[in-house]
């Protein structure tokens, strides 16, 4: 066995911690490392009582050790099995205790038709459990959204082909752009944090909506994470994917589905110009309607002043003529009665003044005589011989002269 005076000069000896973190470190704070999607087989795989999950991946000449947390592989659905080709994204780390490296999954994408069947499958049905996909759940889109926000990739067609038809159609709605990575590994988490953002905005309606491509571009809106985000959005979410067919995860939680982003646009922007003409028909209809009201009201208040008319004549008026005419009737009678008593006592006046009248004195013979001076002459002291008089009959006068006076002998 070698000494230790033997070792060379420029030799350091340190110990395994040592040389195993420091390793450590010089992987993980590779920039490269902290971030990368391996493509592999499933070799073994086991699901562990505490929720994290140990699996391994390799190819012809290599394998790597691999393990997510709990924390990611809630939202990995229980598809994975030894054999499936998949792609594996998280960071590359040393387990010290086994001075091994690993990858530390963040999650895992399946790369065959079957295992994304598989996947989409099963994540399908434990949401519908959830009931995420409940029709009931569905939000109602409002009619003339003031605010929309659209989620989407900022340099792709998406987002030009929504902006081309919001201006088209309902040009006064102000439109928010959320950026995001609509395909990839990273895509999902990037979905997510572009959606919670949106949703601290108060908004009318959220598009999350994408150009053409391949199936497998759809994968990070088959994503539960994806999926949940959708429902927990504040206000409705309409998603357009640009595939006429295939539906994902997303569009079956979405308040509302269209097979490409004009197509959503259309949906959540009213048109003006059919916007116009409801205003126009409504205008016409509306007017119609309130002359037809007046006319009704007119034609009511008709009805009713001659209602009116017709309990006044039969409450009040008729009963009040008939009390008229009876009192009438009884004014007229006791005016008669009135004047006949009156007639009688002028009768009986007139017969006193009658007999009480120096006419009727006259009609026996009696005359009066008056002076010049149209006085009464009662005594012969008011006359001399040589006056004129006049004497007085019942049927006219007649002039005299006094010639001679002679006195009542005593």
């Amino acid at each position: 066995m070698p000494l230790l005076n033997n070792l060379p000069k420029t030799s350091n000896v340190i110990s395994v911690d040592e040389l195993t973190f420091y390793l450590k470190d010089l992987i993980e704070k590779d920039p490269i490392l902290r971030n990368v999607a391996v493509k592999g087989e499933i070799i073994e795989i086991k699901r562990h009582n505490s929720g994290h999950v140990y699996f391994s991946i390799g190819s012809k000449q290599s394998r790597l050790s691999c393990v997510m947390f709990k924390s990611n592989a809630n939202y990995i659905p229980l598809w994975p099995q030894a054999g499936d080709e998949v792609i594996v994204q998280g960071y590359i780390g040393l387990y010290p205790p086994q001075g091994a490296y690993q990858l530390y999954a963040r999650n895992i994408l399946p790369l065959g038709k079957g295992a994304q069947t598989r996947a989409k499958e099963e994540l399908k049905k434990r949401l519908e459990k959830e009931g995420l996909f409940d029709p009931r759940v569905k939000r109602k889109l409002p009619p003339y959204p003031n605010k929309v926000g659209v989620v989407t990739s900022q340099t792709g067609a998406a987002v030009k082909d929504v902006i081309k038809v919001a201006k088209k159609r309902f040009p006064q709605c102000r439109i928010y752009v959320f950026p995001t990575l609509v395909q990839g590994i990273e895509a999902p988490q990037d979905i997510v944090r572009a959606m919670q953002l949106a949703a601290t905005k108060e908004l009318d309606i959220l598009l999350l909506v994408r150009g053409g491509g391949s199936r497998d571009d759809l994968t990070p809106f088959d994503d539960e994470r994806v999926v949940r985000s959708i429902r927990a959005c504040p206000f409705p979410v309409v998603t357009g994917v640009g595939h006429e067919i295939d539906w994902t995860l997303s569009d079956l939680a979405a308040d509302m589905r269209a097979p490409t982003p004009s197509a959503a646009a259309e949906n959540v922007f009213p048109d003006r110009i059919e916007l116009y003409k409801q205003i126009r028909h409504m205008k016409a209809r509306l007017l119609s309607l309130v002359l037809h009201k007046c006319q009704q009201v007119s034609n009511l208040c008709e009805r009713q002043l001659a209602r009116l008319q017709n309990i006044l004549k039969n409450l009040y008026l008729h009963p009040a003529g008939i009390e008229i005419a009876r009192l009438t009737q009884n004014l007229s009678m006791n005016m008669n009665k009135i004047i006949s008593s009156l007639k009688e006592r002028l009768t009986h006046s007139a017969a006193s003044l009658d007999a009480l009248s120096p006419l009727k004195c006259l009609s026996r013979g009696w005359i009066t005589c008056l002076s010049k001076d149209g006085e009464t002459v009662v005594s012969l002291s008011q006359v001399a011989v040589g006056d004129e008089v006049s004497l007085c009959m019942i049927d006219g006068r007649a002039n005299a002269e006094i010639t001679s006076i002679h006195f009542k002998e005593e």
